[in-house]
């Protein structure tokens, strides 16, 4: 039951990573095993054997589910992305405001005992809103990324060293950075394609990975340590880059190749709102499950 339920957390963070929103460090804070997340990947980049082997086997297993649904949340984004942008936006708004409240309640004590650090909520929210207001390729600019030279290959390596630094950050989401940065629709049908079996764009997706895996490799360690170390502050900023994705969400329109109107009180879905907020609140239920299933496993091994 364990194994299954690791492969189901590694299928959640996909879909939360493969859109944007929601960052699947966010969905391993709401289901409870974002700690263990964290702590895997530091022990398998610099821990003892031991801790290694353990870090690598619970890794594969979430790494299973988060292949599988990475897989089909490419495979059906790239069509429906541009098509359905305002509902799409309207879901992944129901996925932060929804979120926001359940990271409060679970860090309660510890906001509440380092209230004054709750500045770090505007820094937050800056960060993300000065990233999205001066992107400089925004504004429905699109990139295209079948003729890259040096200056996009170095581009397109910083964008995924950032996105995978956001995805592993409980906050905003790396989908949406990399929206900010108006290069998610491009990376994601080239993903498609590859996943189709036309390789014309396996160069860039190879270097978008290595900049994944110099992120992973750069910020993991200052996450656990800021998290150990300074925990209020880092859950008051994660607050403040959530809701501050919540501006970058309704520009999101405006980068798409053919650009559309910001999101608008006119073109904001309340029903795939609601729907995100269920999402969330299915996550809720999820984590209780699985705690109630570690217990019972508990009794067991006893």
């Amino acid at each position: 039951m364990k194994k299954l339920l690791t492969i189901i957390h590694g299928f959640c963070m996909a879909l939360a990573d493969s859109v944007p929103g929601v960052s699947g460090g966010t969905v391993a804070f709401l289901l409870g095993f974002y700690d263990n997340f964290v702590g895997s990947l530091d022990d398998l980049i610099s821990g003892t054997k031991q801790k290694r082997i353990a870090a690598l086997k619970y890794l594969l297993k979430l790494g299973i589910g988060w292949c599988v649904g990475f897989g089909l949340a490419v495979l059906i984004l790239a069509n429906v992305f541009e098509t359905h942008i305002y509902q799409i936006s309207s879901l992944f708004m129901g996925f932060i405001v929804f979120a926001i409240p359940i990271v409060i309640m679970e860090e309660k004590s510890c906001l509440k005992e380092k209230i004054s650090r709750i500045f770090f909520v505007i820094i937050g929210i800056a960060v993300v809103s000065a990233i999205t207001y001066f992107n400089p390729v925004g504004g429905g600019s699109g990139m295209d990324l079948s003729s890259p030279g040096i200056a996009l290959y170095l581009y397109v390596f910083f964008c995924g060293a950032a996105a995978i630094c956001a995805m592993i950050l409980p906050g905003i989401s790396g989908s949406t950075l990399l929206l900010i940065f108006g290069i998610y629709l491009p990376i994601i049908t080239a993903i498609k394609d590859i996943l189709h079996f036309n390789f014309h764009e396996f160069p860039m997706v190879t270097v978008f990975g290595l900049g994944v895996i110099t992120g992973i490799i750069t910020i993991i360690k200052i996450i656990r340590n800021a998290l150990y170390k300074h925990r209020a502050a880092t859950v008051y900023l994660i607050i403040g880059l959530m809701l501050g994705s919540l501006y970058a969400i309704v520009m999101g329109p405006t980068t798409l190749d053919t650009p559309q109107s910001a999101l608008s009180v006119d073109t904001f879905s309340i029903a795939f709102f609601i729907i995100g907020g269920a999402v969330i609140w299915g996550m809720q239920i999820l984590k209780t499950l699985s705690a109630r299933s570690e217990q019972i496993d508990g009794r067991t091994i006893v």
